[in-house]
């Protein structure tokens, strides 16, 4: 039994017999003419989804949620035919149900009980596998993963570089040479033993929780912008993991990135080569050390090439997270289920 749809359906009266049948040679000839035309759409090909795309999300990742009333995919994003809901008894009607791991509870009692046929379930995380428990729970789960990773079936990175042809460069005042904001530090993590041992050679700035000197939401960019360089380094190591580490604190503002994260090519494939400088550049973090106090400015300038292309793009709105959904939807796979989510996650 096909699903109801969520939106309102013009009421339709009942014909005579004549009208049933003129309506029937009438419509016999507009299947005749279809074939004709478009055979591809009668040979067994997916049918498009012309009806509005109706996504349900069975938890907000945010503690917060927003207003997801009303078309707001097109208001907002320019995403037209995708409508949000966090309500749950339109279950029967969603199309796309999304499930962020964050606010996933042990065990499957909080989930729907059985799922509408045709209905595909989505995975959400933006966190790393360092940071993601509980995985193993979750197979033969999911239709669909939706991650910072760009292998997965809908990919959310945490920012982007956009082109923008009228863009200049911009490089504002420095007053300090390195910057670094951290809330969770943790000894045993790479990025602290990496700090401990570079401070050796140099002064770093340290903003954040963990050095008691939070920054308000507003005071984040004007600091860091203040520093030729930033420290970029990921909380954990792993393919694609890229945060706003690099695109917010980084880039967004104008100061240069010093990344700790996967390897050198794997960040070129996300920004210009000449725009960042990694860790792995050096033999030694005494070279690096020396490398960013030497510099002299026509060196430094060359950093910012990237902004006379490109301005940056972040990602701070579930909803257009969610939205995309409804982009990607067309090519995404049918009938297919994660066996083993852990596995692919930890790969």
């Amino acid at each position: 039994m096909p699903r109801a749809s969520p939106l309102p359906r013009p009421p339709w009266g009942w014909p005579g017999v004549k009208a049933v049948v003129t309506t029937g040679v009438f419509v016999t000839t507009l299947w005749n003419l279809r074939c004709f035309l478009n055979p591809s759409e009668v040979s067994g090909e997916a049918p498009k989804h012309t009806e509005p795309l109706v996504v349900l999300v069975w938890d907000w990742p945010s503690k917060q949620v927003p207003n997801v009333s009303g078309d707001i995919c097109h208001e907002l994003y320019g995403i037209t035919g995708c409508w949000l809901t966090t309500e749950r008894q339109l279950l029967d009607q969603a199309d796309v149900v999304v499930f962020p791991h964050t606010r996933l509870q042990p065990g499957r009692d909080r989930l729907p009980k059985e799922r509408p046929p045709g209905q595909n379930w989505v995975w959400v995380s933006l966190e790393s596998p360092s940071n993601t428990k509980a995985l193993a729970g979750w197979n033969q789960t999911f239709n669909w993963v939706m991650t910072y990773r760009r292998d997965s079936d809908i990919f959310i990175p945490y920012g982007k570089l956009v082109p923008n042809r009228s863009a200049t460069v911009n490089i504002p005042t420095k007053t300090n040479l390195v910057s670094w904001v951290i809330s969770n530090y943790h000894r045993t993590q790479k990025r602290a033993e990496v700090y401990r041992n570079i401070s050796r050679y140099l002064h770093v700035n340290i903003y954040g929780k963990a050095n008691k000197k939070p920054l308000c939401k507003d005071c984040l960019l004007p600091t860091t912008s203040k520093s030729k360089f930033y420290l970029a380094f990921e909380n954990s190591i792993h393919q694609d993991y890229i945060t706003e580490k690099l695109w917010r604190n980084s880039l967004m503002a104008s100061t240069v990135p010093v990344v700790l994260g996967p390897p050198r090519a794997n960040y070129e494939q996300f920004i210009p080569a000449d725009s960042f400088i990694h860790v792995d550049d050096f033999g030694s973090l005494a070279e690096l050390a020396t490398f960013l106090k030497t510099m002299n400015s026509s060196r430094y300038r060359q950093f910012f090439a990237w902004q006379k292309k490109y301005s940056v793009k972040l990602y701070t709105d579930w909803r257009e997270r969610i939205c995309t959904i409804c982009t990607a939807y067309p090519s995404l796979p049918r009938g297919h289920v994660y066996p083993n989510l852990e596995s692919w996650f930890n790969t």
